[in-house]
Parts: structure tokens; C-alpha cells; sequence
């Protein structure tokens, strides 16, 4: 039996005998040749069978072929100019029809969103779905390569939690025996354990979950974070300078790897950003989008979303980049865990990273004195007590750090310049999703 080839394989390959698998794309039933689109995980083929006496038995099969069915065919190899589908085709001989579909699709290539994400089995075939996914697989790839190389230790923190993280908003409530626990709004706690554990840095990517009523093109109640704490930092721009290190492993990784067949699907031009990434302060940014014509609603409060874009718009056409860095953010919005400025409690050590036009990241200094700790949580409404096991980190000596939490489909979604990050999010969840 001739061992199954990737149909991305073929065309190395020397006209010959072959066996490839995968789903029926589409079908040409015509009087004298029939010709079927056989697609796989790799990509799509064009076979072909010239309707003779000896070929009649397969023929007949072809002819009743559903879109979507999965066959396993046998055939010669032809390399052949004129298919406009590769430069090749199989001539079949033999075709097994494994698993039989349905004859009507349930969705099609102008179907809404939801409903697509009810049937999205179906609607990851298409060809951009199963791009994005390898896009993400690479950029996670070179994300813990980076942190390998450079001496980071993944972790790999509980999602169950006794109490806040860091309010209690936006945190789903669990049954847990005879009590009551959190699903993780982030691993800010344990991430930070790992600094007095003598660590010195960490990552991890892993699920998060925030009971946020949103239905935006950016929010979900379950995403994927990513993840990063470091020991002995001086400011946040440390921070800075470690998270755009890895962007720019992340982005040249899937340059190098996909950047062809992303501008051939998607239309997207992949650009790995230079270094240093621009920073500018909250309240300057915000006079900037004023000057520009736009007034943050709250003076007090953080970019919004309009915002955000009229930032990153003077960013690409003062610095000619995607990213820009906002700094130095009012300690009233900011967690408590954040450190302040010296000589101005009113600013934090802070950052949030945004990328065309969209915030992906937050990160920050932070704070390492117990005190200063115990009376920000106080501050923010919130009872040191409840806080304990958290301060108990610091009572027993911890160096300074940092880190920062970074949405991994808010990173796929902007870079592939997608819609939404349903497109981008493998089962999406949020407030009214849960199936399948």
C-alpha cells in the first residue's frame, strides 16, 4: 500500500504512483472527465478520471461524492503546466470514500458569523481558518523559544482560585465542595510567587476567564493570555524592552514562515516592527488625539477605543509603526499591585501596549514593599485580609519585577487584520456562547 503523501508534498515528488487523503472540495461531473478538488490540512489537489469502460466503477462513485466527504484516493502523479490548481494533478485509480457527508452544507463562504460559529467544524476547512491557526501555533512557537533561550522557566498556575486576583469584578463565581471559588481572571498572583521562589523569570500561556458582559470584536468571557514575570528590573521600561524583544521573535517567525500565503489568502502584508517601539505617556497621547480632534470622554480615566486608534493613526504617520507603547498611567486606574512613581504617587510604573489601534497588553512594575502593598489594597476597597496568602510573598524578602499579560487572539486577529477575534479564537466564548 503507497504510504499517504501531504498534498503540499506533491509537487517534489516525480510523476509517479501516489495516495493522498482528505475532503472533497468541490466535483466536475462531466459526460467524458470528471474532476474532483481534494483538499487536506496542507492544502488542495486536483484529481482526475477520463470515464472509460475500465473506469466506470469509480466514476460512478465521483458521481454521487458530497461536498465535504472524506476519500482516500490512489493515482499517478502528473506534473502538468496547464492545471491551474499547483501545476499538477492525480490521475485516479483506486477511491476509498471513508466517511460519507451530508449533501447540504448548513453554512457557506457569505453565512453570518454565528452562525458559522455554529457549525465551526465546517467553517475551520476554509483554507484563511487553517492559516490563521498555523500563524498562531508558529507565533506561540517562537514566543517560548525566545523565553528558552533566554532563561525563562514556564510555569503552570491553578485557574481555580479562593479569591480575587484583582477585583472582584468581572469574576465567575464556581461551586467548589462545600464553598465557593474563582475561575482565574489572570495568573498575577502566581506569576509573581515565582519572584520570591528565586525564579527569576517566568511565562506561561494559558487560559483566563473575566465575567465581562461585552460582545465587542475584542472581548470574550474565556481567552488565552500570555504571560511574562521578571526579577531585578530597575522600571517598567525593562518590562518594555523584554515584551518588544519578543514581539519582534514572534512577528519575524511568522514572516519568515507564512508571510507568502498570508498575503496570498489574506492580503495582509506582515511587518516585523523595529526597535525601540514609540512610548508615549497616557496624558500626553491623550492631548495628541484632542489636538487631533478627539476628546477622551473621562479625564480620569483610560484610553477608550477611539482613542486607541487616533493614537495608533499619529503613531503610523509620525513613526511609520504599528505598536506604541502608553505609559505612565493615573494609579486611580490601575491595580493596587501596580507600583507608583517616586515623588508622584499619582502615576504608576505602567504600560499598555498597543497594536494597530487595539490594546493587547498591559504590564507594569511592581510594587515589592508589603506596606505600600497592604495600604494600596486598601485604597482600592480591597481587605488585606481576603489578601494574605498574596502579602505573605512579600513578607519574606522578594527582589523587584515585573511582567506584563498580553491577549493572544487580540494579537492574532490585529496582525491578520480580522474582524473580530471569533475569527481568530478556535470555540469562542462569551456572555450568550457556549456551545459548541
Amino acid at each position: 500500500m503507497t504510504e499517504r503523501t501531504l498534498i503540499k508534498n506533491l509537487a517534489a515528488l516525480e510523476d509517479g504512483p501516489v495516495s493522498v487523503s482528505g475532503w472533497v472540495e468541490t466535483v466536475r461531473d462531466q459526460k467524458k472527465v470528471q474532476f474532483v478538488v481534494l483538499r487536506d490540512e496542507s492544502g488542495a489537489v486536483q484529481l482526475v478520471n477520463p470515464r472509460t469502460d475500465d473506469t466506470a466503477e469509480v466514476a460512478a462513485t465521483i458521481s454521487e461524492l458530497s461536498q465535504g466527504s472524506f476519500i482516500t484516493v490512489t493515482g499517478d502523479l502528473k506534473h502538468d503546466e496547464r492545471v491551474k490548481l499547483g501545476g499538477i494533478e492525480v490521475k485516479i485509480a483506486t477511491l476509498d470514500v471513508v466517511s460519507k457527508a451530508i449533501p447540504e452544507t448548513p453554512i457557506a463562504d457569505d453565512t453570518s458569523i454565528d452562525k458559522r460559529l455554529d457549525w465551526r467544524f465546517l467553517d475551520l476547512r476554509r483554507p484563511e481558518q487553517n492559516l490563521i491557526f498555523r500563524v498562531q501555533t508558529t507565533f506561540e512557537h517562537a514566543l517560548r523559544t525566545w523565553w528558552i533561550e533566554n532563561d525563562f522557566i514556564e510555569i503552570h498556575t491553578p485557574k481555580l482560585m479562593a479569591s480575587a486576583s484583582e477585583s472582584r469584578a468581572e469574576l465567575f463565581e464556581v461551586e467548589y465542595f462545600e464553598g465557593k471559588a474563582y475561575l482565574a481572571q489572570s495568573p498575577q498572583f502566581f506569576k509573581q510567587m515565582a519572584q520570591p521562589a528565586g525564579f527569576g523569570k517566568v511565562f506561561e500561556i494559558a487560559p483566563a476567564f473575566r465575567a465581562d458582559p461585552s460582545f465587542t470584536s475584542r472581548h470574550a468571557t474565556e481567552f488565552t493570555s500570555i504571560d511574562a514575570e521578571i526579577s531585578w528590573i530597575s522600571s517598567h521600561e525593562d518590562v518594555m524592552n523584554m515584551h518588544e524583544e519578543l514581539i519582534v521573535a514572534g512577528l519575524t517567525a511568522v514572516k519568515e514562515k507564512h508571510g507568502a500565503e498570508i498575503q496570498e489568502l489574506l492580503g495582509v502584508e506582515v511587518t516585523v516592527p523595529s526597535r525601540p517601539f514609540p512610548r508615549i505617556p497616557l496624558a500626553e497621547a491623550k492631548q495628541i488625539v484632542a489636538d487631533r480632534g478627539y476628546v477622551v470622554p473621562r479625564a480620569d480615566a483610560d484610553m477608550d477605543p477611539e482613542g486607541e486608534r487616533r493614537i495608533a493613526a499619529y503613531v503610523k504617520e509620525e513613526f511609520g509603526h504599528e505598536f506604541v507603547f502608553l505609559t505612565d498611567y493615573d494609579a486611580s486606574i490601575r491595580p493596587f499591585y501596580h507600583m507608583r512613581h517616586e515623588g508622584d504617587a499619582g502615576l504608576t510604573n505602567s504600560y499598555d501596549l498597543i497594536f494597530n489601534g487595539v490594546e493587547i497588553s498591559t504590564g507594569a512594575q511592581r510594587e515589592h514593599r508589603v506596606e505600600l502593598l497592604e495600604e494600596q489594597a486598601r485604597e482600592k476597597g480591597l481587605d488585606p485580609e481576603e489578601l494574605s496568602f498574596y502579602l505573605d510573598f512579600f513578607r519574606y524578602g522578594v527582589p523587584p519585577h515585573g511582567g506584563f499579560g498580553m491577549g493572544l487572539s487580540r494579537v492574532i486577529m490585529l496582525l491578520l487584520h480580522q474582524s473580530s477575534i471569533r475569527e481568530v479564537t478556535y470555540l469562542f466564548r462569551g456572555p450568550t456562547r457556549l456551545l459548541p
